[in-house]
């Protein structure tokens, strides 16, 4: 039998945590998809609300731990889940759990990401020619003001603006920062709309959940990406590069 190289070890054990997290994405795609949904949420509304009116501190903390694992493992049910942080927890605190929860699964997922392939791959492209070092170079150059605009464009999907930032080399302290300040304006609108979830149970109806897209929610929130491209506008127009 011959033995695996040394040199190839090191690559397989830093790919594991993205393997693992691809695996059971796929598996929870199709396994959990009926459980973590707004049905669910709505049959167990009773037992939920006295759970937490019984052990509020350690309901507060098992919602925290479930949503890190939805948002690390891209399980289906991160919009359920915010909007059981705000039926559970009202808008506040409930939108600072839902925002910090969703912050530390993003960061497991862009650890495991750069551990894997993001350290090589921002390498290989510092030291490419034409335009993959061009774009590599744009991004850098821009990168507080492209982070800030992924997470605060409603249509770039949260694993997407997650995998994107390690695959580049972006630092850690900027990808947290700017995730937890990004995302904190859909993850005020979806919370609030879960602390109304009351009402539209007793009504029997669905909860609006493209309210995002509505004008007086959408127009500051576009409002906001302007505000986050204006340094990429300046950097253009006047040919400076950024620190």
């Amino acid at each position: 039998m011959t033995d695996t190289p040394l040199t190839e070890k090191p690559g397989i054990v830093r790919r594991l945590p993205m393997i693992a997290i691809l695996i059971v994405a796929c598996v929870g795609a199709f396994t959990l998809r009926d459980y973590l949904s707004f049905e669910t949420l709505a049959a167990n509304r009773e037992a939920l609300l006295a759970y937490r009116d019984a052990h509020y501190l350690l309901t507060a903390l098992l919602f925290m731990g479930v949503y890190i694992l939805i948002v690390g493992f891209s399980l289906p049910g991160a919009t359920v889940a915010t909007l059981t942080g705000g039926f559970l927890f009202g808008v506040f605190p409930g939108a600072l759990f839902n925002v910090l929860a969703a912050t530390i699964g993003a960061t497991a997922i862009f650890l495991a990401a750069k551990w894997g392939m993001g350290e090589r791959l921002s390498a290989r492209m510092d030291s490419s020619q034409g335009a993959v070092k061009k774009i590599k170079d744009g991004i850098d150059d821009n990168q507080w003001s492209m982070l800030f605009l992924i997470r605060l464009v409603p249509v770039v999907p949260f694993f997407v603006a997650n995998l994107v930032p390690a695959l580049v080399g972006v630092p850690l302290y900027r990808f947290v920062i700017s995730t937890f300040l990004g995302i904190i304006p859909g993850g005020i609108v979806y919370t609030s709309v879960g602390a109304g979830l009351g009402e539209v149970f007793a009504r029997g109806e669905t909860p609006n959940l493209g309210i995002i897209f509505e004008p007086q929610i959408l127009l500051p929130i576009l409002g906001l990406c302007a505000l986050a491209a204006l340094p990429i506008l300046l950097k253009a127009v006047t040919g400076k590069k950024g620190l």
